[in-house]
């Protein structure tokens, strides 16, 4: 029996000796579960290498000429295609109301491995809602040409053709009892508002051909050429240099406004996918170390078994180790949960889809958080880059200096109207010579042959001398014998100003409110960055002090687990030493990940965390005017 007992405590011996073993060796693998960054089993299969996005940085930067494929085609080459297009239009209902249930539920479940630099890339080039930001600099480009258009020259021919018949009143008029009379016209117009004057000048040649059988008609076919010149140039209001650009100026503060908003667009999107990358790397890791820990409550709950088995150990330990295996378990599905939506979110902000799927790709990060990265703190510097670079600050700046110019623009129109009006022409007349009668006894032509009483007279006529036909009329008009010239001028002056005052009080206001919001903005741009500065420094004390208290209780659980060896510490205190050691080992990456955001959001503040990824933003030059635009 006695042999018995110390055959018994020979084993129990040897088995705890084997449990703390275990113990310390599950420990040391969840202290190291951190630093070996493990990744969670996955159900989806690594995409091909081939298929690894490349590090040449996406092209963000929109100019003028990126609008030029949405304009409509104005080739002649494309004509025949447009008028297809009236007669036999093209369908009405979008791809979109059209669903494809097989491309409702194509998954792509390939696994990509991307660093930040390569996430932010691709999510750049993919993400539709960049994509539609990136839309909206172009839509004022066709804003700038739409309102240049307003000094375009205007060209217009017009063609017409009259025919009238009218009852002849008097035998002097016509041979028969009809007066015909037709007329032909073609004219030309050219009509330019002028850029120095805002003035209107219109250069016209204006073509008449008259056929009439009236016998005072003295030149039939008649051609009537009409050459001239006018202008109508405002003097008080609408007038003043450069004032005919005014809406340019406002499409152009407007595109200005636009790339700049598209650049904050960037700037959000580019920290947005830092965020979730990071939270994917922090759910990544609590889920290592929570698996760790349920391995190590496993084994303790089966070293727990054999001990209580054979009479070394209460069965409470038992079950204390079982209650905390159980808890351990509930860890794991929470961290498994937290991970997948974190990938949700990841994948959608990269849309990594080669294949045309509508789920994308799951992104797994390949970046470590790194604490050790220096970071520029210095106040002065983040403040005045923040101030200097930021986007929506230049936004609002060209929103004031757009109000500024609405505020002059409202009080050009409180002046009176006041209208000065010119206008020169030249014409002449040219045809075929009809010999017409002649009453007074005058002639250069007969008429016609009367028989009275069997003697046969001649009746005297005239011919006036506009033999010349149509090409000899346009010759002679610049002999100026034929011409008009006139001078005009308008004056308005409404009784009651009172609507074009209330919209320049309202302009005012909105300048002077535009400003305070400017003001507000700064200030909210000082405590963003101050508060960011404020977060990296706390989160880099907070990453050390983290890392130090993992080692710290690494080494108490290994201490603790000496002394459960020996007898002098029971289960609970063993599972308090572990569920300490894991929540540091927690801490510490929630630490080092808030670190990494944290940098990314004083970037962010100061605009430049697109360069710190190598994306550059330029402001891009407007499109040059045409020539014709610059007088």
């Amino acid at each position: 029996m006695m042999l018995s007992n110390e055959f018994e405590r020979a084993l129990s011996t040897a088995l705890a000796t084997l449990a703390l073993a275990v113990l310390a060796a599950t420990a040391a693998t969840t202290s190291r579960a951190f630093a070996q960054n493990p990744t969670p089993a996955a159900a989806s299969t690594p995409a091909p290498v081939s298929m690894l996005p490349s590090q040449i940085p996406p092209k963000i930067n929109i100019r003028a000429d990126d609008a030029d494929p949405f304009e409509y085609d104005e080739t002649v080459k494309a004509l025949p295609q447009r008028i297809f297009r009236q007669f036999f239009p093209a369908p009405e209902t979008p791809q979109e109301s059209q669903p494809n249930p097989a491309l409702s539920s194509s998954i792509d479940n390939h696994t990509q491995a991307l660093t930040l630099k390569q996430a932010i890339y691709v999510g750049i080039k993919n993400n539709p809602s960049v994509l539609a930001a990136r839309l909206e600099p172009i839509a004022a480009t066709e804003g700038v040409r739409m309102s240049e258009a307003t000094l375009d020259p205007d060209f217009l021919i017009t063609a017409d053709t009259n025919k009238t018949v009218l009852p002849a009143t008097t035998p002097l008029e016509v041979k028969g009892d009809a007066l015909v009379l037709k007329n032909y016209d073609w004219n030309f117009t050219i009509n330019k508002v002028m850029r120095p004057t805002n003035g209107i000048i219109s250069l016209f040649f204006d073509n008449n051909r008259l056929i009439t059988n009236n016998l005072f008609q003295g030149v039939v076919p008649a051609y009537t050429p009409i050459l001239g010149v006018s202008l109508t140039q405002p003097l008080l209001r609408n007038f003043g240099w450069k004032y005919s650009t005014i809406t340019v100026r406002f499409a152009q503060s407007a595109q200005r406004a636009s790339q700049l908003g598209y650049a904050s667009t960037l700037n959000d999107f580019v920290q947005s996918v830092g965020d979730d990358y990071w939270t994917v790397v922090n759910a990544r890791e609590n889920l290592a170390v929570a698996r760790a820990a349920l391995d190590f409550n496993r084994d303790l709950v089966r070293q727990n078994s054999i001990s209580v088995k054979v009479g070394t150990l209460a069965p409470i330990d038992l079950q204390e180790a079982q209650s905390s295996e159980a808890t351990a378990h509930a860890n794991v599905y929470s961290a498994e949960a937290n991970l997948k939506d974190a990938q949700a979110q990841l994948r959608e902000d990269v849309m990594l889809s080669p294949r045309g799927t509508v789920v994308p790709q799951m992104i797994e990060p390949a970046d470590r958080p790194n604490p050790s990265e220096p970071v520029t703190l210095d106040e002065e510097r983040l403040l005045e880059t923040a101030i200097v670079s930021s986007p929506s600050l230049a936004a609002m700046r060209e929103q004031i200096r757009s109000q500024m110019l609405q505020v002059k623009y409202q009080r050009n129109q409180l002046l009176p109207s006041l209208n000065f009006i010119t206008e020169f022409e030249l014409t002449d007349l040219g045809g075929s010579d009809v010999c017409t009668p002649s009453f007074g006894g005058v002639s250069n032509c007969l008429f016609g042959t009367s028989t009275v009483g069997g003697v046969t007279t001649k009746t005297p006529g005239f011919r006036p001398n506009f033999s010349n036909g149509y090409a000899g009329s346009l010759n002679q008009m610049f002999g100026f014998h034929y011409y008009t010239y006139a001078f005009a001028a308008s004056f308005e002056l409404p009784m009651d100003n009172a609507p074009i005052a209330a919209q320049l009080a309202q302009s005012k206001i909105l300048f002077r409110q535009i400003r305070a919001q400017y003001e507000a903005a700064l200030s909210q741009l000082v405590v963003q960055v101050e508060a960011a500065r404020a977060n990296v420094i706390a989160d880099l004390k907070r990453a050390k002090a983290a890392a130090a208290a993992t080692d710290y209780a690494k080494q108490a659980l290994h201490d603790e687990g000496v002394r459960f060896r020996v007898g002098m510490a029971t289960t609970h205190d063993l599972l308090q030493f572990q569920e300490e050691e894991v929540s540091a080992e927690g801490n510490q990456v929630q630490a080092e990940t808030d670190l990494e955001k944290a940098k990314l959001s004083v970037r962010h503040a100061e605009f430049t965390l697109l360069d710190s990824f190598q994306v550059h933003f330029e402001m891009q030059p407007q499109e040059p005017a045409p020539w014709y635009a610059k007088f």
